[in-house]
This record gives C-alpha cells, structure tokens and sequence, in this order.
C-alpha cells in the first residue's frame, strides 16, 4: 500500500463516519449544555490520554469561545467549568493515595450538585482492557457520583460506547468503520464534535442576547 492509497482511504472512512453519526444526539448534548449556562450550572469535563487533551480543549472553547466576539460578551455570563484533566498535582496525589481510578470523581467531589453536568470523553467509553487492567475505570467511577447527585451525563465515545452509552443520559457515538483506524478516527472526529458544539452554543447565546 502507497501513501496516497492509504490517505484515500483514510478520508473515505472519515466520509462514511459523518454519514453514520447521530444527529439527534449532538443535538441533545447542545440542548443540555444550553440549558446548563441559563442556569448557571457547573460543567465537568474528563478524558485519558488524547481524550485528557480534548477535555481540556472542550473546557477552555465552552469558557472563551462561546461569548467572544457577540453582542453578549461584555455582559460576562459565562460557562461554569471545570477540566478535570489539567490539575497534575491533585491528580497524582489522589493516584498516589486512592488510585487512579478515583482522581475524577475526588476532584468532583467537594462542587458537584444537582443539574450541574458531567462530560466524559473516551475512545472505548470506559469499556476494553490491556495489560494495565480495565480502561478508563476512573470515567464510570465519576459517573457513579454524578448520578448520586443528580447531575447530567454526557458522553463523547467510540467503538460500542461502552458503559459511559449504558450510563450516560446522551452519547455520542463515533462509529466504527475500520477498527484498525478506530482510535485516531475517533479521537480526531470528537474534536470536530466539540467545535460543532460550541459554535452552535456561540449563535444561541448570541440569540439569547438579542431577546
């Protein structure tokens, strides 16, 4: 196989992903996290790996991006969020002491209320194991607290969706077209559902102003 065969490919398959995707569940997640900034709720974002740098990615465009440049943005009402991904102290001192598994849902813990919102991002959807043990362990425990206190929960995954589809009230779910491909696919194709989101979220607050 030569490159340009390979890139062809590559971008066929990113084709047949976007015919696949679930509209109706990108607009369920646009609907929580509008109604989440009406009302001021909290908004907690988690990933691992390449999926911690589009949590971080995710937070900072819902906290900038959305207001910058509208009619609203001087009137300073902005999205609550917090990364839970960028903190390395606090997340290898609860590694450390109560394992890796504990570091969202510890950090959550103190701030975390009813109607605030929980988004997880994961290839495998906390589902799949190596070596390591299980992947993503950390996800499902963070969403075991969120439902406790009856916040939301979003996913944004890939493969099967895992146990954040079984326990998330919307997930989005990259669909699989070559598994040797998932990962990169899946991790790239969040990163457009992210800016999707926000960019829709940016025209209605900027609605919202005008009202």
């Amino acid at each position: 196989m030569d490159n340009k065969y390979f890139i062809k490919q590559y971008l066929l398959e990113a084709k047949k992903i976007i015919n696949k995707i679930a509209i109706r569940d990108i607009d369920r997640v646009i609907n929580i996290l509008f109604d989440a900034w009406q009302q001021e709720a909290t908004i907690f974002i988690m990933g691992n790996g390449g999926s911690a740098s589009t949590a971080s990615h995710f937070a900072a465009d819902l906290t900038k991006y959305t207001v910058m440049g509208t009619s609203y943005e001087q009137r300073k009402k902005r999205f609550k969020v917090m990364s839970l991904t960028d903190n390395m102290v606090l997340t290898s001192a609860w590694t450390n002491d109560f394992g890796f598994d504990s570091i969202f849902a510890e950090q959550m813990d103190p701030w975390l209320k009813k109607n605030d919102v929980v988004v997880a991002i994961s290839v495998h959807g906390g589902s799949g194991e190596m070596k390591g043990g299980k992947w993503s362990q950390n996800i499902p425990k963070a969403f075991e607290l969120a439902k406790e206190r009856g916040a939301k929960l979003i996913g944004l995954a890939g493969h099967t969706g895992g146990i954040m589809k079984e326990m998330a009230d919307v997930c989005v779910v990259v669909p699989t077209i070559n598994e040797e491909t998932l990962t990169p696919h899946v991790e790239s194709f969040h990163v457009v559902i992210h800016h999707l989101i926000i960019h829709r979220l940016k025209q209605l607050i900027e609605q919202w102003g005008k009202q």
